[in-house]
């Protein structure tokens, strides 16, 4: 289930977008509707829109109801900034965490016997040579095999939804903020246990099959504005490492509804779009506004 839930993780973060290749097209349900919440007061609309960072050529997910809350928000807010274009800000932000701890065992050494052919395969595919990765702190050899699942899936970064928006957002000349830095987002898997890294790896290196069924499950879910599915898939997996769970759930989840109640205090208008896993189940953003009192209204 770790295994499963790095996928999604690493999608979050948004480094997959780096990885992939030629994309295929994919058709999206006749009434794609992703859930869309907003948050308000007198002065100030808060939208909240739940994202899929990587997706198909050509999937069709925008609403009339969407676009008319993009065209009315004055800025765009998403977990960090990610320049498909010129990765150099993301990839430093990688390597500065990447590289620190000296004397690390040959990376095919870090799983258990087993898992190693595919993990040879998986280093084999990816195109890197092997010596580069046994430098390699282990989420970070994980990100980068994790590349292969993308690629074999057709996936491409720049349909993923934050990165139209962005592109919506500073062709009208409005800003773009972000709730993380790329540095940040990287320190979440940086900090993580050895034992929970290593299941990272292991994920990274399974079956492309496997990965390619359980993420249409979960575009289906999403394009259907499903919360209650995505919710039960990331509740499933996180339910044997509750350091996964703090780290990239639930303490991030808590400062950005901080952030959004304080946003609250000025006025007008905007957009936040965050991964659709932030904003399902009792410990999402959207819950924890609503119990410090804030009135969430689902417009989608």
């Amino acid at each position: 289930m770790l295994k499963s839930l790095f996928r999604r993780a690493a999608a979050a973060v948004g480094l997959g977008a780096l990885f992939v290749g030629a994309p295929a097209t994919a058709k999206a349900p006749q009434q794609a509707r992703p859930a869309l919440w907003k948050v308000s007061d007198a002065d100030t609309t808060i939208y909240l829109f739940g994202t899929i960072h990587l997706l198909p050529e050509k999937y069709q997910w925008r609403t009339a109801k969407f676009d008319e809350a993009v065209n009315t928000s004055h800025q765009l807010v998403v977990e960090t900034i990610v320049d498909e274009k010129n990765p150099t800000s993301i990839m430093s932000a990688m390597t500065s965490l990447a590289f620190n701890t000296p004397n690390l065992p040959p990376l095919i050494d870090r799983v258990p016997p087993p898992a190693r052919p595919k993990l040879t395969a998986a280093i084999k595919k990816s195109g890197f040579p092997p010596q580069a990765f046994d430098r390699m702190e282990t989420w970070a050899a994980a990100f980068i095999l994790l590349g292969n699942q993308y690629r074999d899936m057709n996936l491409k970064g720049d349909e993923g939804v934050e990165t139209v928006l962005r592109q919506n957002f500073t062709s009208a000349g409005k800003p773009i903020g972000e709730l993380e830095t790329n540095l940040q987002q990287f320190s979440f898997f940086d900090a993580l246990p050895e034992k929970a890294q290593v299941a990272l790896l292991e994920g990274a290196a399974d079956d492309s099959r496997a990965a390619e069924e359980e993420f249409h499950g979960m575009l289906k879910a999403w394009s259907k504005g499903d919360v209650r599915a995505i919710a039960r898939t990331f509740d499933r997996d996180l339910a044997n490492s509750p350091e996964l769970a703090n780290a990239l759930l639930h303490a991030r989840n808590a400062n950005w509804s901080k952030w959004i109640e304080q946003r609250m205090g000025q006025p007008g208008a905007v957009m936040i779009a965050v991964g659709a896993g932030h904003l399902a189940g009792p410990d999402s953003v959207i819950a924890q506004l609503q119990r410090d009192g804030y009135r969430v209204q689902r417009v989608q």
